[in-house]
């Protein structure tokens, strides 16, 4: 038995209120803008020019608090951290994975800053953007910390004679 692939995902637009629905991930994003399955059951197209950003979400009832868009130190998790400044001079930072074979080609899906709130993703089209910077990127490859070998001076317990 096929298990549902369907998302709790809010898409909030530039000029108009939030659509909340239902998406199926792998297959929301279209040529023409993306697919959502309204609660009331209707299938609505959003055109990608209307859409600042697709939050896929815990729970569609908002929270007590608005969602943090900023780190408030370095992120820990692996990735390229980065900052999407929007058309309307609005700006979210967000963890992008740094395998590059993973950005989509209508925009950006990154982690929150605030990764136990509502949001756990969050899509950002490439019409809604000014801007994509890389802040930094943790976690690199390149530069693992290296352990400090022992002094010499220092017996071991259990060396072998």
């Amino acid at each position: 038995m096929a298990t549902s692939t369907t998302k709790k995902a809010v898409v909030h637009r530039f000029d108009r209120e939030s659509l909340r629905g239902y998406v199926n991930p792998l297959s929301f994003l279209q040529p023409g803008g993306m697919e959502l399955l309204s609660l009331e059951g209707n299938i609505v197209a959003v055109p990608y020019g209307d859409i600042k950003t697709i939050a896929f979400v815990r729970d569609f009832t908002p929270p007590d608090q608005p969602e943090r868009r900023v780190f408030q130190t370095r992120p820990k998790m692996e990735g390229l951290w980065v900052v999407l400044r929007f058309r309307d001079g609005d700006a979210l930072e967000g963890i992008l994975p740094n395998n590059l074979l993973q950005v989509e080609h209508y925009g950006f899906t990154i982690v929150p800053p605030d990764s136990s709130g509502n949001h756990q993703r969050i899509f950002a089209p490439r019409e809604a953007l000014r801007a994509v910077e890389v802040l930094g990127v943790v976690g690199s490859p390149l530069h693992r910390r290296k352990t400090k070998p022992g002094a010499k001076e220092q017996i071991s317990l259990f060396d072998e004679p």
